[in-house]
């Protein structure tokens, strides 16, 4: 299966990039630190070469002996794995559910620094975020060029005129979720070209689209919006670089024409999965377009400080997005974040590893409708904007995954498809 592969080659393969980066970053604990830093750096990779090892022998999964908050929820878990009536008894980095073992390993490398002060700030895969942020540059100023000249006459254009502009930026969206770092295990994967381009030869691959039920939901939130009522949307984030751009600048657009009063965006408390985005990566990413010198990427980056500023963009993180729990389960393990949640008017989820934790990872049946693979997880009406980079996908008309496998195998994983799955949660 994919994720034999995943577990086989591409984890050890970001754990040696890891490693790597401590090597090269040694000069500089030095520097900062003394001996300290580097005493700090030898620790982080003796604890990241044993992890290594396990992962490549098989081991069995140990549990978490730091004092980190989050211990005792992955130690439950493991405890739970090991009690499954269907399970080995004792998991192991090949004998487990992929999306466990996948999260445990980012765990473990937080630990690796968090463990070891004075490095323990230290996120090993910011450089390639900022990496593939720049590398994007010239997709980026096309975006940014668009938005600032649609922002001139939003105020004139007729609803079916907004509702085209949605579509595309929610593509842009989706599609901006190619760019993901785990899944080329690091290597560049940067958006090189306008993405505003290729949106019409696209359409093709998303194999659900629910973009029109997202316009109905916020033009009726609109027009049913009171004195006291305001629309709220919620962003649970994925990548950083490119991807966050174009997330950002549809937050922008559903302020702009006031499809949504609010939005609040979601990332994750530790650096997880290569690429995705902390409050750093979020707060680095404005600051580097409002210091960029274009006109229109500055324009954006200034104008995203202001939402911030005056609280009409927010910018959580949850403890729980980086557990291994799928979202079945929030209610009961992170009933603030559920509460949290239940104030939207819509909550939009970026990416495959938020689709696998919204379906629970399984071996679905294609056509099993999206609503029941959510195992009751109906906070608010959601969406999925996602690229298929895993082999898990509900939804389909009957007959529609098969007819694409027979000709495609790789289908499912090599990020050329994507849905836009909504659920109204009713």
């Amino acid at each position: 299966s994919f994720a034999y592969f995943t577990i086989k080659d591409r984890l050890p393969q970001i754990l040696t990039r890891v490693i790597d980066t401590l090597h090269r970053h040694k000069n500089e604990f030095f520097e900062e630190h003394g001996e300290k830093g580097v005493e700090a750096e030898k620790r982080a990779i003796s604890f990241l070469s044993k992890l290594r090892n396990e992962l490549q022998t098989d081991k069995p999964v140990t549990p978490l002996e730091d004092e980190l908050p989050d211990a005792a929820l992955w130690n439950q878990y493991l405890d739970y794995q090991r009690n499954l009536p269907n399970g080995n008894g004792e998991p192991s980095w090949f004998q487990s559910p992929w999306l466990y073992v996948e999260c445990y390993m980012y765990r473990r490398i937080h630990a690796a620094l968090a463990l070891n002060p004075p490095i323990d700030n230290f996120d090993v895969f910011k450089e390639g975020k900022a990496q593939n942020f720049f590398e994007s540059q010239e997709a980026v100023i096309a975006l940014c060029t668009y938005f600032q000249e649609l922002l001139k006459n939003i105020k004139d254009l007729e609803e079916k005129q907004l509702q085209e502009e949605l579509l595309k930026l929610l593509q842009v969206s989706l599609w901006g979720n190619k760019c993901d770092l785990s899944f080329s295990a690091g290597e560049d994967s940067s958006q090189k070209s306008s993405p505003l381009q290729s949106l019409e030869n696209m359409v093709p691959y998303i194999l659900v689209n629910d973009m029109e039920k997202v316009w109905s939901l916020l033009v009726n939130a609109k027009k049913n919006r009171t004195e006291r009522s305001s629309v709220r949307v919620d962003i649970i984030l994925d990548n950083a670089g490119f991807e966050l751009v174009s997330d950002l600048v549809l937050a922008d657009f559903l302020l702009s024409s006031k499809l949504a009063d609010e939005v609040h965006f979601h990332g994750k408390s530790i650096p997880w999965y290569v690429s995705d985005t902390t409050k750093h990566d979020f707060n680095w990413t404005i600051k580097q377009l409002g210091s960029a010198n274009h006109m229109w990427m500055s324009r954006c980056g200034i104008n995203w400080e202001g939402n911030l500023k005056k609280g009409v963009w927010v910018f959580r993180d949850h403890m729980f997005w980086t557990l291994p729990h799928d979202f079945s389960s929030m209610s009961e393990i992170a009933p603030d974040l559920y509460a949290e949640l239940q104030k939207s008017n819509l909550l939009l989820f970026k990416g495959d590893l938020n689709y696998r934790k919204l379906t629970g990872d399984r071996k679905w049946e294609y056509s099993v409708p999206f609503h029941q693979a959510l195992s009751k997880f109906h906070p608010a009406p959601l969406c999925s904007l996602r690229t298929l980079k895993s082999d898990t996908q509900v939804g389909l008309k009957p007959g529609q995954g098969e007819q694409i496998q027979a000709s495609e195998p790789e289908w499912m994983v090599s990020g050329k498809y994507g849905v836009v799955q909504f659920d109204a949660g009713l």
